[in-house]
């Protein structure tokens, strides 16, 4: 049903689900989560709770006589979650009840408060996703309230339906409760899925072992493979296991996600793999300030200049042979791009004629950033970039000049293109419908955190 569903995805936010990175990252939900959960899941528990009641045998007078009772309304005044050092979630929750009687000859209202305690554990099941049980479930019911204004009930038969109701709730509350765990069950095994992250590309994510619970979160280490055309991408060394200190973040969010070097250097070695990051740089011949041309050329060239008496377009292919690097250090971040750049002209027979190749290093600083699921980034130059000559069929080349040159007709599309790939972004931890709100990230020495708020979309 659709109020299971939903039910289950809220209380799915209890769970540290899923992770992004290789092969280590942190998701840890705080207390704060669990007050958003309490407040959010009060609706959804209020329809789970509307269970069917059957009737009350009424052996008191002459004939057996059936009597309807059916629940009018359940409200939920108070629902608490709170975590159980080294087991899970505890729920706590108010329920009033509000049934009507068809008893002869009037029906009559009874109302009924009910406190529900329920606990829960997490574990991990044989796939590698998380698993929720019911441990321990009870109800405390209250005495009923009679709203019918005859009086005409005899006490001995308001006694009996009471019993009747409260044995039936004491059967079928628990038991919808775990239905509704089962649900989710059902909804976190869909976790294992790939998610795409480029046309070509996907990450899976799978937990490396139970969670661990104190009194102020619960925290959970998830491995996730990231995919080129199916094949997972491997680094070429171990990686480290990522512990995520204690005291990181800020206080008081309802998400604290740790990510690790590995995540940052799997996606860019996805990247370098699939091709991703190279480009070929044009010009328009025509325009009047292009200077991707054998004229601009051969300003600074002399040798250029006399093969190429004609203006003849000019192209920079950039290819990337070396992974990039990222550096994560506190408060900062950057990469280092390493492309070879090929510079070639369009000869008379529209043939590419190469004419030199340059090694080039680029410092970029990398600005994270998060939009609802997807951790996404930015980059700027940073400092001058760095020249060689690796090879030249146009003689002498004075690399001063030439870096002027690739500072104007270079740099720019280098960083359009790069952006947009990382505006594409990379799956953050989450469930369907939850998104983060207000993040704020921060960059230590060899990892990342985000701190957020969550809100769920119903």
């Amino acid at each position: 049903m659709a109020w299971a569903c939903r039910l289950g995805l809220l209380l799915a936010l209890l769970l540290p689900v899923v992770g992004a990175s290789t092969p280590g990252t942190v998701v840890r939900l705080n207390k704060a989560a669990l007050s958003y959960v309490s407040e959010i899941g009060k609706a959804p528990l209020q329809r789970a709770l509307q269970v069917t009641v059957p009737h009350f045998l009424d052996w008191s007078g002459e004939a057996l006589q059936p009597i309807r009772i059916r629940i009018l309304n359940v409200h939920v005044p108070r629902l608490h979650l709170k975590f159980i050092a080294g087991f899970g979630v505890r729920l706590l929750a108010a329920a009033n009840f509000t049934f009507k009687v068809f008893r002869a000859p009037e029906p009559l209202e009874l109302t009924l408060p009910v406190e529900l305690l329920a606990d829960t554990r997490v574990t991990q099941s044989s796939i590698r996703t998380p698993v929720v049980s019911i441990s321990a479930c009870s109800l405390f019911s209250g005495h009923a309230n009679e709203f019918d204004g005859s009086n005409s009930t005899s006490h001995a038969l308001l006694v009996l339906v009471q019993k009747h109701i409260k044995a039936v709730l004491s059967n079928k509350l628990c038991l919808s409760i775990s239905n509704l765990v089962q649900g989710v069950n059902v909804h976190l095994g869909t976790l294992i899925g790939l998610n795409p992250v480029g046309p070509e590309s996907q990450i899976r994510y799978s937990m490396v072992s139970v969670p661990t619970v104190t009194s102020d979160y619960i925290s959970l280490e998830v491995n996730a493979v990231l995919f080129l055309l199916g094949k997972p991408i491997i680094l070429p060394t171990d990686a480290t296991p990522f512990v995520l200190p204690r005291h990181v973040g800020t206080e008081g969010s309802m998400a604290t996600v740790g990510l690790s070097q590995q995540l940052f250097d799997s996606a860019l070695l996805l990247l370098q793999k699939a091709g991703a990051l190279n480009l070929d740089i044009t010009g328009q011949l025509r325009s009047d300030d292009n200077l991707l041309n054998t004229s601009a050329l051969g300003r600074l060239i002399p040798e250029v200049a006399r093969q190429f008496p004609e203006p003849m377009p000019v192209v920079l292919k950039v290819r990337l042979g070396a992974t990039p690097v990222a550096m994560l250090h506190t408060n900062n971040a950057t990469l280092r791009l390493q492309p070879f750049v090929e510079v070639l002209a369009t000869a008379s027979n529209s043939a590419f004629q190469s004419l030199f190749s340059l090694d080039v290093v680029v410092n970029l600083r990398l600005q994270l950033s998060v939009s609802k699921v997807k951790l996404q980034g930015t980059t700027s130059v940073l400092g001058d970039v760095q020249l060689t000559v690796a090879s030249s069929n146009v003689g002498f080349i004075d690399t001063d000049q030439v870096r002027t040159l690739m500072g104007t007709v270079f740099e720019k599309p280098l960083l359009d293109h790069l952006n947009a790939l990382l505006a594409m972004g990379i799956a953050l931890p989450g469930v369907v419908n939850l998104h983060y709100v207000a993040p704020e990230i921060f960059v230590y020495e060899g990892y990342v955190v985000i701190s957020s708020g969550l809100f769920y979309q119903s």
